[in-house]
């Protein structure tokens, strides 16, 4: 099992849509990084979900429901199913991920320009704690 963030701007595409749907396509990646990153998700890993832009915290853990297929919208790229699990009881912002030792080496705050990445499963754990 693989751990991944997905990244996006909640006036584009947030949370909250995400739970009304309760499931959807997670397309419209143009980043080769991102890209290979989306091939490697599998059925049933876990995913946090990351508001961008103001909001700047992860807010909810999702499940990859369909490992990578073709891009509805560009069949030369990828795209995975996602479905909600849970949102976060109290986000986990920036600031926080920042100041936590133990994620000092997160992707994230490496290559921050990434809609799709991989954390490890002890960065996941954090996380969860955190937002307790």
């Amino acid at each position: 099992m693989n751990y991944w963030m997905v990244k996006t701007e909640p006036s584009s595409y947030s949370w909250e849509d995400f739970s009304e749907k309760g499931e959807d396509v997670w397309d419209g990646v143009r980043n080769y990084q991102a890209r290979n990153f989306l091939k490697e998700m599998q059925q049933g890993d876990p995913v946090l979900f990351y508001h961008s832009g103001k909001d700047k915290a992860v807010v909810g853990v999702a499940e990859v429901s369909a490992a990578a297929f073709p891009d509805p919208k560009d069949e030369a790229w990828v795209a995975v199913g996602l479905k909600v699990k849970q949102a976060l009881k109290n986000p986990v912002t920036l600031e926080t991920i920042k100041a936590e030792d133990g994620l000092s080496e997160m992707l994230m705050l490496r290559q921050s320009r990434l809609s799709v990445m991989s954390v490890t499963k002890e960065e996941f754990n954090i996380i969860l704690n955190l937002s307790k």
